[in-house]
């Protein structure tokens, strides 16, 4: 356990006070408790999987400039006050060891005025805030700078000065607001990631599994369901591929996978051209209002899903109600209770759960991830 000055009033580590041991058997506690919402069913509760601390690759920080003064950290427990860190436990020793050069970066981009145009009259402003995202490439620090104002010259320059001559860094992007496509400021290189034996393009401030190894942990937790299975496999909420690559290395099978945000099916795509992946097929579909139906459905083999929080609760209706149904769903979820939801569903339309496993991925937090396989 490593300890933290912070840890008592930032709201990343709510646990890090505690004894390992404890920890873990409070975290396998909480997890059971969950799952007692699938009633009196029989399945195989496998030991769980712990992440180590110190192997987070990717973080959002917050940050505010005010009196000539920077804070940048994560927000306090039920707060909006920022925890100004200069390290966290969680984070790879990479991402903590570039935290200088963004703190120096935000302040001097900070003290840099632009021009701010209301109606007719032009005035002078400042960045007073916004969040920064952080993550650790294969290859390098890939970095997005977000806060509402526009990026004038004299804010490039700033940038190109300080990344430029920085050998970590591989790329800097800029968005105004989260939903805006980030704009390159500078790409010495594509960052990517390793997914099995590939490398995989990332978009900038994608979603990704927190750590590598978590990652390499449900990828291969998937694999060990999908062995003997050929055919046409679903990799729904596909994100950027990452089980998609390994599924398409298993003999006899295509891939459809299937995903509603067009930047990371661009990364997605490009990486599977430039690995010349032939059985990978990638499709946009927004799977909360528009699933795969439960006639598109009988051509599969096998389904595996990865959904954001609220779960796939309309995708696992489809499922039950599907007369053909796929032999075999592999579920993966980073929320027990929309896990649980959707369970039910599957069950309901004659599914059997045969195993879960959890996977402590969010170290010392409430939040758990798991593996779920289920057969006809």
């Amino acid at each position: 356990m490593s300890t933290c000055p912070l840890a008592e009033i930032c709201g990343g580590c709510r646990y890090r006070d505690m004894e390992e041991d404890a920890y873990r058997e409070l975290k396998k506690r909480h997890f059971a408790t969950a799952l007692k919402a699938l009633g009196d069913i029989s399945f195989r509760l496998n030991p769980p999987v712990f992440i180590p601390d110190g192997t987070r690759r990717r973080a959002v920080f917050n940050f505010a400039y005010r009196q000539q003064k920077l804070l940048l950290g994560f927000n306090e427990a039920a707060s909006h006050r920022i925890a100004d860190i200069e390290a966290c436990p969680l984070l790879t020793p990479a991402l903590n060891g570039i935290l200088p050069l963004v703190r120096r970066l935000l302040e001097a981009l900070c003290r840099e005025p632009f021009m701010l145009k209301k109606g007719k009259k032009v005035f002078t402003a400042t960045i007073t805030g916004g969040d920064v995202f952080v993550c650790e490439a294969a290859n390098g620090i890939d970095i997005v700078l977000e806060y509402d104002a526009p990026l004038e010259l004299n804010h490039r320059l700033i940038i190109s000065e300080i990344c430029q001559t920085d050998d970590r860094i591989i790329r800097l992007s800029h968005r105004r607001k989260m939903m805006d496509d980030a704009e390159t400021v500078i790409e010495k290189v594509k960052p990517f990631i390793k997914a099995g034996r590939y490398d995989v393009i990332i978009p900038a401030g994608t979603f990704l599994q927190p750590s590598a190894v978590g990652q390499e942990t449900l990828g291969n937790l998937v694999m060990q369901y999908m062995q003997g299975v050929k055919g046409q496999v679903a990799d729904l909420f596909c994100g950027v591929g990452t089980f998609a690559y390994l599924l398409a290395d298993l003999p006899g099978v295509s891939i459809t996978a299937a995903d509603s945000s067009p930047a990371l099916l661009r990364g997605f795509q490009e990486s599977v051209n430039r690995n010349r992946i032939p059985n990978v097929a990638i499709k946009r579909q927004n799977l909360f209002k528009y699933p795969l139906t439960a006639a598109e459905l009988e051509n599969f083999s096998a389904v595996v899903f990865d959904p954001p929080r609220a779960g796939a609760a309309a995708q696992c209706g489809e499922l039950a109600a599907a007369v053909v149904k796929p032999p075999v769903v592999v579920a993966v979820s980073c929320n027990p209770a929309t896990f649980v939801n959707d369970a039910a569903t599957l069950l309901s339309g004659g599914y059997i759960l045969r195993e879960i496993t959890m996977v402590d991925q969010f170290v010392y937090s409430n939040h758990s991830e798991l593996v779920a396989f289920f057969t006809k």
